[in-house]
Formats: structure tokens, sequence, C-alpha cells
């Protein structure tokens, strides 16, 4: 099966949800307070700047190096910052279940210091596991995310082959993309989610060489300084420590 001669993944903008979650982690509150379901959390008006700054990047690539598609996670703050970034471009939008954030069943809206005071049991079997492995209650882990994204992957291979996919999703889909993207093993993929948080509208993209995908920029942010954009980091709603 051909490769990808392209493939790119944007993390939303900053959301109503990170802004809440980090004054509640930040706060030492055990639950965090977010009224919409995960699903609905909008773009916060930072979060708009950055993805029209995503949107500047795109427009300013060369013709034959722009996105064929962009597939984009249906959560809403996913939605819209594809939204905005691919406004004018012409670029087709597909929204697909598969790049959707990670599922965090019991721990849904708990900080971390909630889920070691609410649920010492389940804090304790997620520590003994860790993060790749660990699956709450009513949530997934990474390992099952992988699942739907090597699925999504390799339809995106059949359906463009030799082409360029740019996906708008979550900062867990940055980090497990590049674990498929570069074959990294479990203990890499951690030594990295350890060192980074993604910052919210950066890029991070892989280039077809000899069939297989090379890193080109990981955790990108210069066109959100170019463009006078916050470069903000704000942690997605996961009270997990990695």
């Amino acid at each position: 099966m051909e490769q990808l001669q392209w493939l790119a993944v944007v993390r939303h903008g900053l959301s109503t949800g990170n802004v809440i979650a980090e004054a509640a982690e930040t706060g030492g509150l055990e639950a965090i307070d977010i009224p919409e379901r995960d699903a609905d959390v909008p773009l916060s008006d930072t979060g708009r700047d950055q993805a029209r700054a995503v949107g500047k990047w795109l427009g300013d690539l060369a013709a034959d190096e722009r996105p064929v598609v962009a597939v984009v996670s249906p959560y809403l703050r996913t939605r819209q910052t594809a939204e905005l970034a691919l406004d004018g471009s012409g670029v087709p939008m597909v929204v697909d279940e598969r790049l959707r954030d990670r599922e965090l069943g019991i721990l849904d809206l708990l900080t971390a210091r909630g889920v070691q005071n609410r649920l010492p049991d389940e804090f304790a079997r997620r520590a003994r596991l860790g993060k790749f492995y660990y699956r709450p209650p009513g949530g997934e882990s990474w390992a099952d995310v992988l699942l739907r994204l090597r699925a999504l992957l390799r339809e995106l291979r059949e359906d463009h082959p030799g082409g360029r996919v740019v996906l708008f999703a979550h900062e867990a889909t940055v980090l497990l993309v590049r674990y498929l993207a570069e074959r990294l093993s479990e203990a890499e993929l951690m030594e990295i989610a350890h060192a980074t948080t993604v910052a919210n509208c950066s890029i991070s993209s892989w280039r077809c060489h000899d069939g297989t995908l090379r890193a080109e920029l990981f955790n990108e942010v210069g066109h959100l300084h170019a463009e006078g954009a916050p470069a903000t980091r704000q942690e997605d709603v996961d009270a997990e420590p990695v």
C-alpha cells in the first residue's frame, strides 16, 4: 500500500475547557466545573486567533504542498479550529469520530488531586499499569485510541495514495500519531510525553521518503508567533500524569 506523501496533525486551539481545567488544577480543586459535555466545549477567543494563524500558515504553502483533505474530530473545539483554519482554502473537510479525544470514563472532570482523593484504587491501578495501558472504567487507554487511529490512517492511505492529509484533533492524537508514524516503542513514546505539552494549534508533520514517513515538524508554534497569537500549552482535560 502506497504511503501518504505528507501527514500533519493540528491540535485544536485553546478551548474554554482548557482554561477552566488549568484553573482547577492550579487552584488545588478536585473537580473541573465545565458546563458542557466534552464534545461540546467551544474555542475561547484566544483559540480562534490561534486557528486563524494556522489558516495563514496553510495559505502560505505552495499549491502543490497544500493538503488535499482535512480530517477532523467531531468535537466542537476541533471543528471550529478546522473551519477557521480552512476558511477560503478550498480544502475539503471530513469529520471522523475516530479522531475524537480520549474518553476518560470515571475520571472525567476530575483533577489529579480529585482522582487521588476520590478514587484511590484507580489512582493506584493507573500508577501500576502506566498511561499506555491503563483503561479507566467506562473510558479508554492510549492503546485503545491507537486502534482507531490505525484504522483511520490505513483508510487514508487507501483513499489518498501519495496524497497530503491534515488532521485536526487533540493533544493525545498528536503524540499517538507520532508513535505510529515513527514506529516508536512504548518507552520512547512515554519519554516524549513526559517532556512535552502539546501546544494549542501547534503543527506536527511527517513527509514520505523512500516509502517511510519521516518527522518534519513537531509541536511547532512559529506560525502563532508570526501572527501575534499566544502559544498556549494548557493540557486537555485528562487528570493522568504521564
